[in-house]
């Protein structure tokens, strides 16, 4: 009787936490799509800035728990997503809770050598396996982190068009004037005269322009489906397909 009634304190306690980890996951997620929809932001953008894929972004937005993996793994995605967006990541990820987390902060309870059973061992073993794949995950995840910055800075250091001086720009009194068409849908950042005038997704077909009195810069994460044409000079592509590419644009300068 008394195994049957520590079983089923074991199960309700188990389906207690289901409930809660679901219900905090669609507030935190709704939190997180406020912040990225107040910021223009589109999920393609949100992985780019994250490097954590849509489809886990999108399941996290909407709490599917059932498409998310493990626990520890899940805050862990909610930290980063959430530094992403300029909330504070560690509060917000700290609202989701993990059975581990539930067996760190109960109230220590001594257990005479003489009653130690193999089921106290066993949980002695999740919550080391459970710290370690954190601090694991967390190391693995500043890493990835570190080289993809190294490699985006590598790429736009061989890709980078360089400008012109501005003393050319001055003497001739033109405007620089950028126009695009995508060929595919792209994230593009468009900043004239050092100030942000765009950054968003825009859909396969888009024409935009946009005028600097100095410079302008434009950048892509996918230089094959943009075409460019600066000034009057024809329309040309800036790179290949899914190639991050950073170009800027001075008076005087020929594409």
């Amino acid at each position: 009787m008394m195994k049957w009634c520590r079983k089923q304190k074991k199960i309700e306690i188990e389906s207690s936490l289901e409930q809660r980890s679901a219900e905090k996951l669609l507030e935190i997620g709704a939190q997180l799509r406020q912040a990225r929809q107040a910021q223009a932001l589109s999920l393609e953008g949100a992985e780019a800035k994250t490097m954590i894929q849509r489809r886990v972004l999108r399941a996290i937005e909407a709490g599917c728990r059932e498409e998310l993996p493990e626990p520890i793994y899940i805050q862990s995605f909610i930290k980063q997503y959430a530094n992403a967006l300029g909330l504070d990541g560690a509060e917000l990820a700290s609202k989701f809770p993990r059975e581990d987390q539930q067996l760190q902060f109960k109230p220590s309870v001594r257990i005479p050598a003489a009653q130690l059973r193999p089921v106290h061992l066993y949980l002695l073993y999740l919550f080391v396996v459970f710290w370690a794949v954190n601090a694991l995950s967390h190391t693995l995840s500043r890493g990835e982190l570190q080289a993809s910055n190294l490699q985006t800075k590598k790429q736009l250091s061989s890709t980078q068009i360089k400008s012109i001086s501005a003393a050319e720009n001055t003497e001739n009194g033109k405007p620089v004037r950028v126009s695009v068409t995508l060929k595919a849908q792209s994230w593009l950042r468009i900043t004239a005269d050092g100030k942000t005038e765009f950054e968003g997704t825009l859909p396969q077909g888009t024409q935009r322009s946009w005028e600097a009195q100095e410079e302008l810069t434009l950048r892509t994460e996918n230089a094959g489906g943009v075409l460019v044409q600066f000034n009057q000079e024809k329309a040309k592509q800036i790179g290949n397909p899914g190639q991050m590419q950073e170009v800027t644009f001075a008076a005087n300068q020929r594409l």
